[in-house]
Protein backbone atom coordinates (compact mmCIF):
# COMPACT_ATOMS: atom_id res chain seq x y z
CA UNK A 1 0.00 0.00 0.00
CA UNK A 2 2.82 2.41 0.86
CA UNK A 3 4.61 1.64 -2.39
CA UNK A 4 1.42 2.19 -4.40
CA UNK A 5 1.12 5.72 -2.97
CA UNK A 6 4.59 6.69 -4.20
CA UNK A 7 3.60 8.00 -7.69
CA UNK A 8 1.45 10.71 -6.08
CA UNK A 9 4.40 11.71 -3.85
CA UNK A 10 6.86 11.73 -6.74
CA UNK A 11 4.68 14.02 -8.83
CA UNK A 12 4.18 16.60 -6.04
CA UNK A 13 6.63 19.51 -6.54
CA UNK A 14 5.96 20.97 -3.10
CA UNK A 15 6.42 17.79 -1.11
CA UNK A 16 10.22 17.92 -0.95
CA UNK A 17 10.11 21.50 0.33
CA UNK A 18 7.65 20.37 2.99
CA UNK A 19 10.00 17.59 4.09
CA UNK A 20 12.94 20.02 4.26
CA UNK A 21 10.92 22.21 6.64
CA UNK A 22 10.56 19.40 9.19
CA UNK A 23 12.57 19.79 12.44
CA UNK A 24 15.99 18.11 12.43
CA UNK A 25 15.01 15.92 15.37
CA UNK A 26 12.05 14.52 13.45
CA UNK A 27 14.11 13.90 10.32
CA UNK A 28 16.88 12.16 12.28
CA UNK A 29 14.46 10.05 14.26
CA UNK A 30 12.62 8.74 11.19
CA UNK A 31 15.50 8.72 8.72
CA UNK A 32 13.91 11.37 6.50
CA UNK A 33 16.08 13.27 4.04
CA UNK A 34 15.56 15.76 1.25
CA UNK A 35 15.27 13.01 -1.37
CA UNK A 36 11.93 11.82 0.04
CA UNK A 37 10.43 12.07 -3.46
CA UNK A 38 12.69 9.26 -4.70
CA UNK A 39 11.65 5.64 -4.28
CA UNK A 40 14.51 4.65 -1.91
CA UNK A 41 14.18 7.85 0.13
CA UNK A 42 10.42 7.47 0.40
CA UNK A 43 10.53 3.83 1.53
CA UNK A 44 13.39 4.50 3.94
CA UNK A 45 11.34 7.19 5.66
CA UNK A 46 7.92 5.56 5.49
CA UNK A 47 8.73 1.88 5.88
CA UNK A 48 12.27 1.01 6.92
CA UNK A 49 12.80 3.72 9.54
CA UNK A 50 10.08 2.51 11.93
CA UNK A 51 7.04 0.67 10.58
CA UNK A 52 8.67 -2.46 9.18
CA UNK A 53 11.20 -2.87 12.04
CA UNK A 54 8.33 -2.39 14.51
CA UNK A 55 6.23 -5.12 12.88
CA UNK A 56 9.21 -7.47 12.75
CA UNK A 57 10.18 -6.83 16.38
CA UNK A 58 6.60 -7.40 17.53
CA UNK A 59 6.58 -10.71 15.66
CA UNK A 60 9.98 -11.82 16.99
CA UNK A 61 9.40 -10.83 20.62
CA UNK A 62 5.82 -12.10 20.68
CA UNK A 63 6.74 -15.48 19.21
CA UNK A 64 9.73 -15.93 21.50
CA UNK A 65 7.78 -15.01 24.63
CA UNK A 66 4.89 -17.27 23.66
CA UNK A 67 7.06 -20.27 22.88
CA UNK A 68 8.93 -20.33 26.21
CA UNK A 69 7.37 -18.20 28.95
CA UNK A 70 3.90 -18.72 27.49
CA UNK A 71 4.30 -22.49 27.45
CA UNK A 72 5.64 -22.51 30.99
CA UNK A 73 2.78 -20.34 32.20
CA UNK A 74 0.29 -22.73 30.57
CA UNK A 75 1.99 -25.79 32.05
CA UNK A 76 3.07 -27.25 28.69
CA UNK A 77 6.81 -26.64 28.91
CA UNK A 78 7.39 -29.36 31.52
CA UNK A 79 5.69 -31.87 29.23
CA UNK A 80 7.95 -30.89 26.33
CA UNK A 81 11.08 -31.12 28.46
CA UNK A 82 10.04 -34.47 29.98
CA UNK A 83 11.08 -36.11 26.70
CA UNK A 84 14.69 -37.23 26.30
CA UNK A 85 15.86 -33.87 24.99
CA UNK A 86 18.31 -31.48 26.60
CA UNK A 87 16.93 -28.15 27.65
CA UNK A 88 19.53 -26.27 25.65
CA UNK A 89 18.49 -28.15 22.50
CA UNK A 90 14.87 -27.19 23.12
CA UNK A 91 15.89 -23.53 23.46
CA UNK A 92 17.94 -23.69 20.26
CA UNK A 93 15.01 -25.25 18.41
CA UNK A 94 12.66 -22.53 19.63
CA UNK A 95 15.21 -19.88 18.64
CA UNK A 96 15.46 -21.42 15.18
CA UNK A 97 11.65 -21.35 14.86
CA UNK A 98 11.64 -17.61 15.60
CA UNK A 99 14.39 -17.11 13.01
CA UNK A 100 12.36 -18.99 10.38
CA UNK A 101 9.29 -16.81 11.04
CA UNK A 102 11.36 -13.66 10.60
CA UNK A 103 13.00 -15.03 7.46
CA UNK A 104 9.55 -15.64 5.96
CA UNK A 105 8.55 -12.08 6.83
CA UNK A 106 11.70 -10.70 5.19
CA UNK A 107 11.19 -12.84 2.08
CA UNK A 108 7.57 -11.70 1.78
CA UNK A 109 8.56 -8.05 2.12
CA UNK A 110 11.33 -8.42 -0.42
CA UNK A 111 9.04 -10.16 -2.89
CA UNK A 112 6.29 -7.55 -2.57
CA UNK A 113 8.61 -4.57 -3.04
CA UNK A 114 10.59 -6.20 -5.83
CA UNK A 115 7.34 -6.91 -7.66
CA UNK A 116 6.03 -3.37 -7.22
CA UNK A 117 9.35 -1.71 -8.08
CA UNK A 118 8.85 -1.64 -11.88
CA UNK A 119 5.10 -1.09 -11.58
CA UNK A 120 5.23 2.15 -9.57
CA UNK A 121 8.71 3.36 -10.52
CA UNK A 122 10.49 3.01 -7.18
CA UNK A 123 13.90 2.61 -8.87
CA UNK A 124 15.24 0.34 -6.14
CA UNK A 125 18.54 -1.50 -6.04
CA UNK A 126 17.61 -5.17 -5.65
CA UNK A 127 20.84 -5.88 -3.76
CA UNK A 128 20.18 -3.06 -1.29
CA UNK A 129 16.56 -4.12 -0.94
CA UNK A 130 17.66 -7.66 -0.05
CA UNK A 131 20.21 -6.30 2.44
CA UNK A 132 17.61 -3.96 3.96
CA UNK A 133 15.11 -6.78 4.49
CA UNK A 134 17.85 -8.98 5.95
CA UNK A 135 18.80 -6.14 8.30
CA UNK A 136 15.20 -5.82 9.51
CA UNK A 137 15.04 -9.57 10.15
CA UNK A 138 18.39 -9.50 11.98
CA UNK A 139 17.26 -6.59 14.15
CA UNK A 140 14.06 -8.41 15.10
CA UNK A 141 16.00 -11.62 15.69
CA UNK A 142 18.19 -9.89 18.28
CA UNK A 143 15.16 -8.69 20.24
CA UNK A 144 13.37 -12.02 19.78
CA UNK A 145 16.30 -13.99 21.16
CA UNK A 146 16.61 -11.42 23.97
CA UNK A 147 12.99 -12.27 24.80
CA UNK A 148 13.98 -15.95 24.91
CA UNK A 149 16.77 -15.13 27.36
CA UNK A 150 14.38 -13.21 29.63
CA UNK A 151 11.83 -16.03 29.40
CA UNK A 152 14.53 -18.56 30.29
CA UNK A 153 15.39 -16.55 33.41
CA UNK A 154 11.82 -15.94 34.60
CA UNK A 155 8.43 -17.54 33.95
CA UNK A 156 6.81 -14.13 33.47
CA UNK A 157 5.50 -13.67 29.94
CA UNK A 158 4.95 -9.99 30.69
CA UNK A 159 8.65 -9.53 31.45
CA UNK A 160 9.65 -11.56 28.40
CA UNK A 161 7.72 -9.05 26.29
CA UNK A 162 8.27 -5.89 28.32
CA UNK A 163 12.04 -6.02 28.74
CA UNK A 164 12.88 -6.45 25.01
CA UNK A 165 10.24 -3.87 24.11
CA UNK A 166 11.81 -1.33 26.48
CA UNK A 167 15.31 -2.11 25.20
CA UNK A 168 14.10 -1.74 21.60
CA UNK A 169 12.46 1.62 22.34
CA UNK A 170 15.61 2.90 24.02
CA UNK A 171 17.79 1.63 21.17
CA UNK A 172 15.59 3.32 18.59
CA UNK A 173 15.67 6.67 20.36
CA UNK A 174 19.44 6.52 20.89
CA UNK A 175 20.05 5.53 17.27
CA UNK A 176 17.88 8.33 15.96
CA UNK A 177 18.73 11.20 18.30
CA UNK A 178 22.34 10.69 19.39
CA UNK A 179 23.63 13.21 16.82
CA UNK A 180 21.37 15.94 18.18
CA UNK A 181 21.55 15.09 21.89
CA UNK A 182 25.20 15.03 22.84
CA UNK A 183 24.65 13.19 26.10
CA UNK A 184 23.21 10.23 24.14
CA UNK A 185 26.22 9.95 21.82
CA UNK A 186 28.35 7.71 24.13
CA UNK A 187 25.47 5.23 24.31
CA UNK A 188 25.10 4.82 20.53
CA UNK A 189 27.19 1.64 20.63
CA UNK A 190 24.40 0.01 22.65
CA UNK A 191 21.84 0.55 19.88
CA UNK A 192 21.38 -2.18 17.25
CA UNK A 193 19.61 0.44 15.15
CA UNK A 194 22.80 2.52 15.09
CA UNK A 195 24.97 -0.47 14.17
CA UNK A 196 22.79 -1.35 11.20
CA UNK A 197 22.55 2.27 10.08
CA UNK A 198 19.71 4.42 8.83
CA UNK A 199 18.36 4.61 5.29
CA UNK A 200 19.34 1.11 4.10
CA UNK A 201 17.88 1.58 0.60
CA UNK A 202 19.93 4.73 0.01
CA UNK A 203 23.08 3.99 2.01
CA UNK A 204 23.08 0.20 2.27
CA UNK A 205 23.49 -1.87 5.43
CA UNK A 206 26.75 -1.65 7.36
CA UNK A 207 28.30 -5.12 7.08
CA UNK A 208 30.42 -4.82 10.22
CA UNK A 209 27.46 -3.42 12.12
CA UNK A 210 25.31 -6.34 10.99
CA UNK A 211 28.01 -8.72 12.26
CA UNK A 212 27.97 -7.02 15.67
CA UNK A 213 24.17 -7.34 15.91
CA UNK A 214 24.35 -10.98 14.80
CA UNK A 215 26.93 -11.78 17.49
CA UNK A 216 24.82 -10.02 20.11
CA UNK A 217 21.80 -12.07 19.02
CA UNK A 218 23.79 -15.32 19.28
CA UNK A 219 24.92 -14.24 22.75
CA UNK A 220 21.28 -13.80 23.80
CA UNK A 221 20.37 -17.26 22.49
CA UNK A 222 23.35 -18.84 24.26
CA UNK A 223 22.36 -17.07 27.48
CA UNK A 224 18.82 -18.42 27.10
CA UNK A 225 20.14 -21.98 26.78
CA UNK A 226 22.33 -21.64 29.88
CA UNK A 227 19.66 -19.93 31.99
CA UNK A 228 16.98 -22.53 31.27
CA UNK A 229 19.42 -25.33 32.12
CA UNK A 230 19.91 -23.87 35.60
CA UNK A 231 16.35 -22.96 36.56
CA UNK A 232 13.57 -24.93 38.23
CA UNK A 233 10.44 -24.71 36.13
CA UNK A 234 7.24 -23.52 37.75
CA UNK A 235 4.00 -25.46 37.59
CA UNK A 236 0.65 -23.70 37.19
Amino acid sequence: MLAAIFPSIESSPDFERLVESYPDALKNLFGISGDFTTGPGYLDGELFSLMLPLFAIVLGVGSAARTLAGEEDAGRLELVLSYPVRRRDAVLAKGAAVAVELAILAAAGFGALALLDPLVGLDLSIARLAAAMAGVALLALFYGWLALAVAAATPSRALAIGVPAAVAAAGYLIGGLHELAGWLDPFRFLSPFWWLGQSPLRNGVDGWGALVVALAAVGCLAAAAVLLERRDLQTP
